[in-house]
């Protein structure tokens, strides 16, 4: 069985990080645009770097279009409305995760990679600890409509994934920076439409540095970088290797309001987060794996500055 080499293990916890922080940054950038507005303007940025790399040549038009209406397109344009149609970033995070689980079911149908008991046993344990997050976290800021979307936006990423790790050997940088391009003229028309040109000026010619804030970490770290990376460890590695850590995303998820909003854990989060690190412990499945993960964790701790 194909094992995980230490770095690669620390950059998938980076960037479920980064991914994670995430959703506390798309609340703070809802404040300034409307969603799918606020998507564009993050993909016209991250597709800047197309203006220097080459694209993948061993990547059709087709295939490329199709890895950004799901992956880009479809993942976070229903995640952003689901949000303005009130769930809460806590609850978004947690819910968006069941795209782990999906990208084991749709990989081994179409790759026919193996689902092992531990995938099975791992996954049943973080999906109790995604259900203790999602029944603890939010209060009240849960609505029927973002709930389905969120799901959605779940299954859009899943699907992207399983395109994604089809991709062949193409540079990730430049690949993450050509899909890019796709996503902005699509989203701009759908904002006209649906939420109309008047609102849109008015957002463009109100812009604060809270709005900026939240474009700029959006485009280059959760996009450029965070997709990057996850590119190249998902088509390094099995899927129901790579696609479990991102279930990390709501630990981080329901982290970064702490630290940013100021806000508290409850019980049932923490409990939460504890079964959620469980199954991931588990689906990652080896005890070597888990000694390199906690060596990995020591080590960044001993680098820590107090």
């Amino acid at each position: 069985m194909l094992r995980m080499q230490r770095k690669h293990i620390l950059l998938a916890v980076m960037v479920t990080a980064i991914w994670g922080i995430n959703f506390s940054v798309i609340r703070i950038g809802l404040g300034s645009f409307p969603p799918l507005l606020l998507l564009a303007l993050r993909f016209v940025l991250a597709a800047l770097p197309a203006l220097f790399l080459p694209r993948p040549k061993n990547i059709s038009w087709p295939r490329m279009i199709a890895i950004a209406s799901t992956l880009f397109i479809g993942q976070f344009s229903l995640l952003f409305l689901s949000m303005s149609h009130g769930l809460s970033a806590g609850l978004a995070a947690v819910i968006l995760q069941a795209q782990a689980f999906l990208t084991m079911l749709f990989a081994a149908m179409a790759f026919g990679e193996k689902i092992r008991l531990n995938h099975i046993i791992g996954s049943l344990l973080a999906a109790c600890g995604l259900a203790l997050i999602a029944t603890s976290a939010g209060g009240a800021q849960f609505t029927l409509i973002g709930f389905a979307l969120c799901i959605a936006a779940a299954v859009s990423w899943a699907i992207g994934n399983v395109l994604l790790r089809g991709s062949g050997s193409a540079d990730m940088m430049a690949l993450m920076a050509w899909l890019s391009v796709i996503p902005p003229l699509p989203l701009l028309a759908m904002s006209a439409v649906m939420e109309g040109p008047e609102r849109m000026v008015h957002a463009l010619t109100h812009i604060n540095l809270s709005g900026v804030f939240a474009v700029l970490y959006l485009a280059v770290l959760s996009t450029t970088v965070g997709y990057g990376v996850w590119g190249k460890l998902i088509r390094e590695y099995p899927a129901s290797k790579i696609a479990p850590f991102s279930l990390l995303v709501p630990v981080f998820g329901l982290s970064a309001p702490a630290v940013i909003l100021g806000e508290r854990f409850n019980a049932g989060e923490l409990l939460g987060a504890v079964a959620v690190l469980a199954g991931l412990v588990v689906l990652i499945g080896s005890r070597a794996q888990l000694g390199k993960l906690l060596q990995c964790f020591g080590a960044s701790a001993a680098r820590k500055p107090i």
